[in-house]
């Protein structure tokens, strides 16, 4: 019987845990960092107009012999029917929670509940950052190395192929946890008003109600994941590079597939209450076409500075971190391998 140990990797290699230990201290890093933004994003991206923005002929067809759009107003004391516009076309009344913009919202939400509301969700993120940062990057690196062998003459596509396998991959295993998430940090409620809620769904529609929002998030995550694989794909880059690389292609897939990002978390957003009302369950095109309606074409870039100001970094910061790991641990397999490294006088 043999009792060696067993042989390090070949040089320049590195082993999956190691890959795994690489992309998940960045994922730790990237999720502490960012989460207030998330947060703030969602907020954005949850919140309802409650004066539709649609053009003449939907509203006219909405109203249909009424041409002024109305509301009920409960002062606590009686109700009003309002008209919701003015002679200046702006909406006179505001609803309570509903923020103008990222500042108003980082403002109001520490104001009403405070500092640690920033963080809301920030367990299920962690939970989450782990096996989606180990999926996608092990399977990454195993699937581009074993595809360029493949494709031989078209190897050059190995790494948006890769990209977007391990994304779907990835994606469809973290799907509960981003849905548990993004209904934490969509308002402020406790765990156990959120176990109510999924118990809720579950019970009336069943298991695959935790992965309500699938679609669009795929429809989000994997062009986003090819399109990062493809520009940052560089032959020995440097830490600078592979951060400048991550910030500006990281920020072009996120301005790209945000609509399908204000989808996902409407969608996601929506479980409970959908139960509640005893409706039905919307297609990823509806809920496009009623974000139309209400807010416009805008609505669909709802929560666009918070996304932005939030991709660019952690794309950054994940791939420069996972790189510089992985450099960490070639240069260890190496001295492993053929001793440490002798360097000239």
């Amino acid at each position: 019987m043999n009792n060696e140990s067993p042989a390090p990797p070949a040089s320049g290699a590195i082993t999956p845990l190691q890959q795994m230990v690489a992309s998940c201290s960045g994922a730790i890093l990237t999720s502490l960092f960012v989460t207030p933004l998330d947060v703030v994003k969602i907020r954005l991206q949850a919140q309802k107009n409650p004066f539709p923005k649609a053009p003449k002929l939907l509203l006219y067809l909405h109203t249909f012999s009424c041409p002024c759009k109305c509301f009920v107003y409960c002062n606590g004391l009686m109700d009003h029917i309002c008209i919701c516009e003015n002679g200046n076309s702006k909406a006179w009344y505001k609803a309570p929670g509903h923020f103008r913009g990222t500042l108003d919202a980082f403002v109001n939400i520490v104001r009403r509940e405070g500092i640690r509301s920033l963080w809301s969700g920030l367990p299920p993120t962690l939970v989450m950052a782990v096996p989606a940062t180990v999926i996608y990057f092990t399977c990454y690196d195993q699937l581009c190395a074993a595809l360029k062998v493949r494709l031989g003459d078209y190897a050059q596509v190995a790494p948006l192929l890769a990209g977007a396998t391990a994304r779907v991959g990835s994606v469809t295993v973290i799907s509960p946890l981003e849905l548990i998430r993004t209904k934490l940090q969509s308002q402020k409620q406790s765990y156990r008003e959120l176990t109510q809620c999924i118990r809720s769904a579950v019970a009336k529609e069943g298991w695959l109600s935790l992965w309500r929002g699938l679609g669009p998030t795929l429809l989000r995550d994997v062009p986003f994941s090819s399109w990062l694989c493809g520009l940052s794909n560089i032959t020995e880059p440097t830490l600078t590079i592979t951060f400048v690389s991550g910030a500006v292609s990281g920020s072009i897939a996120s301005i790209v597939t945000l609509p399908f990002d204000v989808v996902k978390t409407r969608r996601q957003v929506e479980l409970g209450e959908l139960q509640a009302k005893n409706c039905q369950a919307s297609s990823t095109f509806c809920v496009m076409c009623r974000i139309v309606a209400e807010d416009g074409f805008r609505g669909l870039f709802a929560g666009f500075l918070p996304r932005l100001i939030k991709v660019a970094p952690a794309c950054a910061i994940m791939i420069s971190t996972y790189e510089f790991g992985k450099a960490f641990f070639q240069k260890h397999n190496k001295e492993r391998t053929h001793g440490p490294l002798q360097t000239n006088p």
